[in-house]
């Protein structure tokens, strides 16, 4: 069983949600007879750790295997754990606890960003107050300032080999494609292109590139499918042109498209308990007082 880490878990919460990390909060809600702890203790589980502790035991581990559970399928929000500690956990202590697991998805979405100039430099600064995971990539290895290095929720890579890096994207990865060089920059394009489970890809540039790059790709046998699937260029909402060229109005329009791209219906886990889990607890929490 994973032991619990040194941090605690206020401390811990404000980490991983700062880092777009997916974890949960466990928090015992209610108890009845004997319990380990009281309501109102917590403890944060991520994938690979914990912090702090519900008291231990089995009904304890059962907690960190639920959030787990919920983490891995990717379900989201609000769920309600119900033990006895004598039945499903086999604790000699014998009361009732509900906990609360609260499943945070971290990041909502991942965003990689190909180029380090100043269109990309501004993506980078306006989508920092964003839940999103950023991934930053350029073939110059200087190019990255130390102050932008250390923005949460971001890592900057020097680009190397187009190919492994594009294969080791997350899946779901919305791609930005506006680096310094047009041969790098379709590179990118054809390795994106062969990758069915990004979720997005956008590339810089006129009409006359992306028709140009069209051309060549149709040429070389790629898949009309799969070239449609480039948007180009990226940031022209409601295909409109925008008429302000500078690198912070491009990247404004951007950021705005990727909002659209990322947006997701709220899933029914989201939006709290039923009626009948918060009337359960209300009712626990009067007979425990009484």
């Amino acid at each position: 069983m994973t032991l619990p880490t040194p941090e605690s878990w206020h401390a811990a919460l404000h980490r991983l949600q700062r880092d777009g990390i997916p974890h949960a909060l466990a928090t015992q809600v209610t108890s009845a007879g004997s319990t380990p702890r009281e309501p109102g203790a917590r403890m944060v589980i991520t994938e690979e750790a914990i912090f702090d502790t519900l008291g231990g035991g089995t009904f304890e581990w059962q907690t960190i295997s639920a959030a787990r559970d919920y983490l891995y399928h990717q379900r989201y929000g609000l769920h309600l754990e119900a033990f006895s500690l004598g039945g499903r956990s086999g604790q000699c202590c014998g009361g009732f606890v509900n906990i609360l697991l609260e499943v945070f998805p971290g990041s909502e979405a991942h965003v990689a960003i190909f180029g380090a100039g100043h269109v990309g430099r501004e993506i980078v600064n306006l989508s920092a107050p964003l839940p999103w995971q950023l991934h930053w990539y350029d073939s110059r290895s200087d190019i990255f300032s130390e102050q932008t290095s250390q923005q949460s929720r971001l890592s900057c890579h020097t680009l190397g080999d187009v190919h492994r890096t594009v294969a080791e994207l997350p899946p779901r990865t919305h791609a930005l494609v506006l680096t310094h060089s047009h041969d790098q920059d379709y590179a990118l394009i054809t390795a994106l292109i062969e990758r069915d489970d990004v979720a997005s890809i956008g590339l810089i540039g006129s009409d006359s590139k992306w028709s140009s790059f069209q051309g060549r790709l149709q040429r070389e046998g790629h898949d009309a499918g799969k070239i449609e699937r480039v948007r180009s260029p990226i940031g022209r909402i409601h295909a409109t042109k925008l008429n302000n060229k500078t690198p912070y109005a491009i990247a404004m329009t951007v950021v705005t498209e990727l909002l659209w791209l990322t947006d997701k219906p709220t899933s029914p886990e989201t939006r709290g308990l039923e009626p009948n889990a918060v009337r359960a607890l209300v009712g626990d929490t009067k007979t425990t007082q009484s």
